[in-house]
This record gives structure tokens, sequence and C-alpha cells, in this order.
């Protein structure tokens, strides 16, 4: 159990940003991004290697600096991402509730790589304002083996649930995930922009006839550099 007052706990970071939200249901609106250090996974097409070792942590904050960084930002929308934001067990649901207390935010949205169990979070965290957007990595990933498929019966109708699909077998497995594992949560379908270009993944959807699943566009990768950090 934590001892020490919630605004103490003390989490690795990587940064701590204002831009718009560039994925999902809330895309193209302005958000601040909560980046925290670490995650349990080593996906192949990862974007965002700096968030775990053998890189470090560019910072350690405590919680209520944490905060006091999201207060300088006017986003009513929220985003905490990572590398993975919930590897912290009882510290990063202390700091999900630390943020929902900020009663300017209106929205918040946990990026989370479906091998952590959502059990404990979706039990513990009450606020209305929370919402997970739960990655399932299918094979190109090289990750898929440590999915975690109880979290998908899971999901509510405001979670987000988020294939990144680099080839066609990808897309096969995910059309087999969501048949075997029914979800409330919206599906998204991700291209792997060097593998997948988006209007092959188009045609695949409309084949299948998926009128229930969104395609998910990186507007952050259209607008700047794809490698471009902070935006």
């Amino acid at each position: 159990m934590i001892e020490k007052m919630p605004k103490e706990i003390r989490l690795p970071m990587v940064e701590i940003f204002e831009t718009v939200e560039g994925e999902g249901t809330r895309a193209g609106f302005p958000t601040v991004f909560v980046r925290l250090f670490g995650c349990n996974l080593r996906c192949t097409w990862c974007d965002t290697k700096y968030s775990y070792p053998p890189e470090e942590a560019e910072m350690v904050l405590s919680i209520g600096e944490i905060v006091d960084e999201v207060m300088k930002y006017r986003s009513t929308h929220l985003c905490l991402t990572g590398g993975e934001p919930l590897l912290y067990g009882e510290r990063s649901q202390a700091l999900v509730e630390e943020l929902a207390r900020i009663e300017r935010l209106t929205d918040i949205h946990i990026e989370t790589n479906g091998a952590i169990d959502l059990a404990p979070f979706l039990a513990a965290i009450q606020s209305p304002k929370v919402r997970y957007i739960m990655d399932f990595k299918l094979p190109d990933s090289g990750e898929m083996d440590k999915m975690i498929t109880s979290n998908l019966s899971l999901l509510r109708r405001q979670d987000e649930l988020k294939f990144v699909i680099g080839s066609e077998t990808d897309f096969e497995t995910a059309c087999r995930v969501l048949d075997e594992f029914p979800t409330k949560a919206l599906p998204l379908f991700s291209p792997v922009w060097e593998t997948m270009p988006p209007a092959r993944l188009v045609e695949l959807m409309l084949s299948r006839g998926l009128s229930h699943v969104k395609l998910n566009m990186q507007l952050h990768k259209i607008i700047w550099d794809p490698a471009m950090r902070g935006v």
C-alpha cells in the first residue's frame, strides 16, 4: 500500500506538453500530454523508443509537480501516455485520481498497451472523465502473446480499442479478435505508415464491411515530421 500523501508520490517522466490530439475520437482537439517513462513491451514498430530503457527518464516528478505543470496549460483534454502509463500500479492510479480532480479537465484518456490488467483501475477510479484507449498488439508487433484478452470485455462504451496494423496478417488477426472477444469499446484500425498504406487498409475495411470500425490516422505525423517530439 502507498503510505505517502498522493501528491508526494514520485514517478519517472519523459515530458509534459500541449498540442492537438493526433488520433482516436478526440483527434484534433487541443490536449495536454503527460508522458511517463517505462514500458513492459518492446513493439517492433514503436515510435516512442525514447520512453523506455536503455534510454533514461528525463526527470522524476511528484504527482503534485505533475499537476502544477498541467495547470499551466489551457486545454480541457488530457492524454496520459508513455511508454506504459499504468506500469506503476497504485502510483499510476494515484496520478490519475489527482488529474481527475482538476476541474478544468473534461476528458482524461489513458493510452495503455493491452499488457496491463485494467480491472484494478476500473474498480478504483470512478471519475466519469477518465477513459481508456487500449492497444491490442498484433503479430507484426512481436508482442501479441502478452495481451490480456480479459481486458476486452471490461472496456466500456466511452473507451477505445486500437489495433496497429502493419500487414494483411495483422488485419485478419484484428478481425478475428473482434469476433472472438466482444467489446463495447470503439475499435480503431491504425496503419503502420511504413508497411500498410492507408488506402490499402481502407480497401480491406470496406471489403469486410467493417462499418463499426474507425480508421485511425495519426494527425501529428501529417502535420509535423513523424519523428518530431513534443507535438
